[in-house]
Formats: structure tokens, sequence, C-alpha cells
């Protein structure tokens, strides 16, 4: 019988690929990988094309089993799918340990690092090598029999931490709902909001309006709702999400998973010689040093602050001029509105007829095609998970060569991780025996409200910049030219540089020949008109010092609790998050709000003691954009520097390189305090 995930020489086979077919399928897998490692390891030398191109091939081989997996259960998670994909992960673990760990395997590189043929090897291969090397020490290469054992159980143990962790938040997410059926608790909310909470009703069977924790819904009631006690309830429901607070106390409960997170991952560090997890994190990344980082956000936080209290007093009285004393973290977005209304003249819901998603997408791919000089185009009849996912290729202008392709899944739905995302499909890859080398192909993910009727899902500004972002990375992995799979596109990038690409991408958000591409009224089909394009672009710094300080505390906390030794007493990361907060913050939440069990960036992706990069990589990416700002948003000379510079380049070299050869000097601050309004 033919399994889907092992007898698929193209695109994954969603509509095939069952629960029931992943354990066998990894099985076989993982027993390919190891006959060809013991192989490859019976050869008395190698070299590059003998070493590093067949461990290549196994390591994309496996990616390309496991990656529909894993996708699938994020988009169309259900109780079969996680069972297997969870069984699939300690295997996985093991697997990656035991290569990580493999003496033979690590003194086989060595060897060719010491070669004469190393100073032959172009940029890319010899940071292969260098990456791999340095790898094989963060597996624990170097240590005894016993801390192997115990760094391959900690391992073990995290996969599944990470994993519950995600259930957890999923679940207690789609767990809570509010259905309501007295129209004047609708209050303040707008037409779109409205037709989707009917939509959701109906869909559930029921009568009324029907809200969510999924984003779309969320957000909507915490800025239009004038119902007060409405906003609180849905507040509240969501900042306890998988915590022992809240309408859901206990049930899914993140914090035991937290604390053993902590102490593992402190354990572990320690084990391979560093003195906390910070600094083990930052060995793949661009900064120095956790006290470097630090440094980095605390200035940010001293520009930040006085401007950030000052925008909090003005909707703190605004709020009670308008009957609000005792202004509450529910009120603040709610009444954050409409002060942008009075002062601005503009709304989110104001913009949002003007981005259908249909021709956001359509602008979106001419930019790219104005930049890149590439074309975007859909295809039909490929194999997808779901009804709403699209599928499309890029290809070059000139030629029609194929550069990559993706698939976009884009409206939030029941069993859907929320969020937005991109992933890994398949990479840019030339397999041993190959003549061709294979394109990439990207996961493009969001979580908007969908269509409702025949109207096609409206957009707000915010959620356009959202998937700008998300399609900026799956640019990175896809328009790399680089052929080795571990250093192409996204892989081998050190993460403080990876939003890069994304970050820059959000700039052409907010320029006026950009916005001619993709914005247009879903009825009449008008431009954005040019008073409201100004009105857009007064309110665009509007409380920005407030969202900065919200960013830097989110970053110093997931440092402080992978640096602090308080953190590892366990019961302690409120605490921690409590003395940041002090240092940082301007809006205190609520006593039971329990904002890190739903951090699933750096409790069950990939950002642990990383959060940072986010700033980190907004300076380089507002120095890189300044550019065009300089040259034309469109200029053709400068968005081919940052293709060939940049996304072409993939992880073939340290990030700096690139972004000096691109920018012809190191990056400065100046850019991104000017975007954000903090500049003098």
């Amino acid at each position: 019988m033919t399994n889907p995930l092992r007898d698929m020489p193209g695109l994954p086979a969603f509509s095939s690929i069952q629960p029931e077919h992943i354990e066998a399928a990894l099985d076989a897998q993982l027993a390919a990988n190891r006959a060809r490692l013991d192989e490859l390891l019976k050869q008395p030398a190698h070299d590059f094309e003998s070493l590093a191109r067949p461990l290549m091939d196994m390591d994309e081989a496996l990616s390309r089993l496991w990656s529909p997996v894993r996708h699938m259960n994020s988009v169309v998670n259900g109780e079969a799918l996680r069972a297997a994909y969870n069984a699939g992960l300690p295997k996985l673990t093991d697997y990656g340990t035991e290569m990580g760990q493999n003496t033979r395997l690590f003194a086989a590189w060595k060897s060719l690092r010491g070669s004469a043929e190393y100073a032959t090897l172009s940029d890319a291969q010899r940071k292969i090598v260098d990456d791999a090397l340095r790898d094989f020490h963060l597996a624990g290469v170097d240590l005894p029999e016993a801390d192997k054992a115990r760094y391959k159980a900690i391992s073990q143990r995290l996969s599944e931490l990470g994993s519950k962790f995600d259930e957890h938040v999923l679940d207690a997410t789609q767990a809570w709902s509010v259905t309501l059926t007295d129209l004047d608790r609708l209050a303040g909310l707008p037409d779109s909001a409205r037709a989707a909470a009917r939509q959701a009703a109906e869909q559930n069977g029921e009568e009324g309006w029907r809200f969510t924790l999924d984003f779309p819904s969320y957000i909507a009631v915490m800025t239009h709702a004038d119902d007060r006690a409405l906003r609180e309830s849905m507040y509240t429901a969501f900042a306890t999400r998988a915590s022992d607070q809240g309408p859901d106390a206990g049930r899914f409960d993140n914090s035991a998973l937290i604390d053993e997170t902590l102490k593992l991952r402190h354990e572990a560090a320690r084990l391979l010689g560093f003195d906390n997890y910070a600094q083990r994190s930052l060995a793949r990344k661009m900064a120095d040093s956790p006290a470097q980082v630090i440094g980095f956000l605390e200035d940010l936080a001293a520009r930040s602050l006085p401007a950030a209290r000052r925008e909090l007093a003005e909707v703190t009285a605004f709020a009670a001029e308008r009957g609000c004393a005792d202004l509450q973290a529910w009120d603040i977005p709610y009444h954050s509105e409409k002060l942008r209304q009075q002062r601005y003249a503009i709304s989110q819901e104001e913009l949002r007829p003007y981005f259908p998603a249909p021709r956001v997408l359509d602008g979106l791919f001419q930019v790219v095609e104005r930049l890149y000089d590439v074309r975007v185009t859909a295809v039909e009849g490929i194999d997808v998970w779901h009804p709403d996912v699209r599928f499309f290729e890029i290809r070059d202008r000139a030629d029609g060569e194929l550069r990559g392709q993706f698939y976009l899944d884009l409206y939030a739905r029941q069993g859907k991780r929320g969020g937005a995302w991109m992933d890994v499909c398949r990479s840019r890859h030339h397999a041993l025996g190959n003549t061709d080398v294979d394109a990439p192909v990207a996961y493009l993910t969001c979580n908007f409200g969908g269509p409702v009727g025949n109207r096609p899902a409206l957009l707000t500004h915010d959620e356009v910049i959202t998937l700008f972002h998300e399609f900026g990375h799956g640019l990175h992995h896809m328009l790399t030219r680089v052929e080795w799979q571990a250093v192409s596109g996204i892989h081998g990038v050190e993460w403080d540089a990876v939003e890069l690409p994304s970050q820059f991408m959000e700039n052409f958000c907010w320029q006026r020949e950009a916005l001619d591409l993709l914005a247009a009224h879903h009825e009449t089909g008008a431009p954005l008109p040019d008073d409201l394009f100004e009105r857009m672009q007064a309110a665009r710094h509007f409380q920005s010092a407030m969202q900065m300080v919200r960013q830097l505390e989110f970053a110093l906390f997931d440092l402080h609790i992978h640096m602090d030794p308080q953190a590892l007493r366990g019961g302690q990361v409120m605490a921690i998050l409590a003395r940041v907060r002090e240092q940082v913050a301007v809006v205190r939440p609520p006593a039971f709000n329990r904002f890190p069990h739903a951090f699933t960036h750096i409790f069950s992706g990939g950002y642990a003691a990383g959060y940072y990069s986010y700033k980190w990589a907004e300076v380089l990416s507002a120095d890189a954009f300044a550019v065009f700002e300089e040259k034309g948003v469109f200029d053709r000379e400068t968005g081919a520097r940052f293709l060939h510079s940049v996304l072409e380049k993939g992880g073939s070299r340290p990030a700096m390189e690139l972004f000096r050869d691109f920018r012809g000097r190191e990056p400065e601050i100046d850019a991104l305090l000017r975007h954000s309004g903090l500049a003098a």
C-alpha cells in the first residue's frame, strides 16, 4: 500500500495524508537516513561532495516528509493528527541528537575543515562547514557519555513541553466564546464585526452573534464595543488563556510547563559550558552577548519612555473626560481608538473597505514584481488542506525561470493555530545526481477574518502590514540563489537577522506609490482618497512609543527569565515580569493577567532568548529601506541590489556582511527612530 508521505516526488498530497500514515513514513525515512550515514562513514576520506552533499540530501528528505505533518498540525489540528504528530517528535529528537553527538561524523567534518580543499570552497560551502562544526558543539558532541545521555533526555522533554504548551494555548483559545442575543450589547461594533459574528453563530447552529478569542473577533470587541462588561470578559478570557486564572482556570494551565522548560533549558546550557540559556541562544545569533542586547533594549527604552508616559497620560485624561475615571486594561484599546478618531478623524474601520483581500494580494504581487522583476501567478488544481488555501508561483519576468512557490492560507478557523507565520515546505536544493536545482516552496499563514456572504474579506491596514511581513519572510526563502540546502533561503541565517526581509516589506504599506496598487474600495473600485491617505500618515505614529515599550517589555522579560537564577526556583515568571514592567512598562495589567502562559514565541516557537530579534532586525530593515526613500520606492537598481545582496544570498554569508554589501556601511539606528516617531 502506498504512503502519501513517502511517495510524493512533487508537492505534498495533503488530501491523502492521514494520521495513520505518519509514524510508518517517519520510521522508514529515519531508517533510510541512518543506513546512508553508515555508508558515508565507511569511506576512508571525505570531501565536500562526498560528505556535505549527501548529508544535506538526507536533511532535506526528512524535512520534506515532516513539514506537511508539522504544518497540518498547526492549521487543521485534530485529536488523531495531534497524537500522530506527538508520537513523531521524540523520534525526530532522538535522531537529531544522535546526529549531533556522532563523534565519527564530527571527525569527518573536522577533517574537511582542516583539508586543503577548504580554502578552495565558495563562501556558502565554507559557511556550511563552519556552521556544522559549531552545531556539533551545541549538540554536546564534546560531552562525557553520561552528560550526552542527559542532554539527549533534556532535548526529548523540551520537545514534548513545547508541543504541549502550543496545544494548551490553542485549546484554551477555542474553548471560550460568547454568543449575544441582545442587539444593544453590539453598540459601537462596526458592521464588519457584526456580520462576522452573525456568520460564526450560524455556523455553530446558534441564534445571535458569536464572539471568540480568535484575534479578528477579539480585537474588534476590544477596540470598538461600547459594552464595557463585554470588553472586560473578553480581555479576562484572552489574558488568562492556558493559565491558573480566568474562566478556564487550571484546565489548560501552562504554569508547570513554563517552570520545567526554563529549568531544563538552563541545565542544557550549563552542560554545554554556558552560564545560562541566553548565552547558549546567542551562539547562533548576530549579537555578541546578553549584556549587549540588554544595553540595546534599555537604550531604546530610555528613548521611548518619556513619550510613552505622555501617550498614556493623554488617553487616561481623554477617557476621564468621557466618563471613564478608572481606566483599565480592557478600556485602553477602546478609548485609544476614540482618541485616534477625534485627533486624526481616522480609524482602521474607515480604511477597511479599501483593502479587500483580493485587491491587496494583487497589489502585494505588483510591489514585488516591480522591485525584483519577477511575476507572481496563481496555479489551480493543487492539492491543499482546506478550501480557503490558494497556491502561487514566482517566476523571473525575463526568462520565465521558476524561483519559488507558496501556499497561502489567510483566514482564521476552528483547529487552526492563531497568529501569522511563514514556514518551509521545501528548500532550494541541488540533490546529488539531479540535473536541476529544486525550487523552494513556502507556507504563508495568517488569521484574518474571512469573507462574509458575498462580500470579500476586508482587511485592516494593520492586517495588510502583517501580510506584507510574512510575505517578506517568504521572499527570503523563495528568491534565494543558493543551491546548498543548509544555507539556502532562511537556513543558516542568524536568528536576529531573519526578520530583516519581513520588516523591510512592512514599509511599503505606508507609501503612496504602493498603496495605489493595493488599495481600492471593494464596491466602487475607487482608490484611497488623498485626504484619507494624509490622515493615515498623520496617525502613523499614534501611540508608537507605547507600542515600542510593550515590545521592549516582552524582549527584556524573555532575556531575564533565561538569565535570572530566580526563574529556576519555580513560580517566579510573574515576579520577573513585574520587575521588567517596573523598568520599562507604562501600562500595568491587572494582577490576573498571565501573558507568559500564551507566549508561544518563546515557549513553543523559535524565539527563546531571542524575542529581541524583532527590534534588532528592525534597525537593519529601517536603515535598508532608507535607501528606497532616498532613491525612489520602486527604484529598479536599488531593488536589484537588495535582491542580489540580501534575499538571494540566504545564509551563505554572515548577515552583517550582506547588510554592508547593500548599505555600504554598518547599520545605524536613526531610521528606526524616525520610522517610530521617536527621532529628536
